[in-house]
């Protein structure tokens, strides 16, 4: 029986252009991003090292000026659909469920969200959820196995009876390894408000 529930933000509540940043960046002539780099994107969301020194990086790196760097950076981000809040608020208040958000993020792109929703939406949004884990305030990032531990553990929750949404099928197939039960959510095709058709709820 499925007791626990963990989401991810991107893509799950929050609508995302994965693409934007590229786009956005290709125009200054960026036109790949290399190992090298994508380890600073992993460090800086893993809250390792400051958003000052991730863009001073990229931008020293690829000769992006800093302001437009930060506006790339964010392009990412768009709309967040307000049925999904209704959604998690009604899941919330009805206690079937203790509800989680485990998401692989940064500093900047949670400002950006703040700024741009507003504290008292986010203030709502963020208290639907008995915890709120963000990559970079746990120093654990998804699909390492010690994230998922992590979650668990602190908060005493059995893997058999653990539901993970996640729209990246890496992520989830990590949490499938530990026993956690998992959802794929495919963006476009399908909405998380939908949840309560998962099988796995419906034992």
């Amino acid at each position: 029986m499925i007791k626990n529930l963990i989401f991810d933000f991107g893509d799950i509540f929050i609508n995302l252009d994965k693409g934007a940043t590229h786009s956005a960046l290709a125009k200054f002539g960026v036109l790949n991003i290399d190992a090298d780099a994508m380890q600073v994107v992993h460090q800086y969301e893993e809250g390792k090292i400051s958003t000052t020194a991730f863009v001073t990086f990229f931008s020293k790196k690829y000769a992006v000026p800093k302001k437009d760097l930060i506006t790339a950076w964010n392009a990412i981000l768009l709309d967040f659909p307000l049925h999904r809040l209704s959604f998690v608020k009604a899941l919330a208040d009805s206690k079937k469920y203790r509800l989680f958000l485990l998401s692989n993020t940064n500093d900047l792109h949670i400002t950006w969200i703040q700024n741009n929703w507003g504290k008292e939406l986010y203030a709502t949004f963020k208290n639907c959820f008995e915890q709120f884990y963000l990559s970079h305030e746990i120093s654990f990032r998804k699909p390492n196995a010690e994230t998922y531990q992590f979650v668990l553990k602190e908060n005493n929750l059995k893997a058999s009876e653990t539901f993970f949404i996640d729209d990246t099928k890496e992520n989830t197939d990590a949490a499938e390894k530990l026993g956690i039960k998992t959802w794929n959510l495919m963006p476009g095709k399908e909405d998380v408000v939908d949840l309560q058709t998962k099988k796995e709820l419906n034992p």
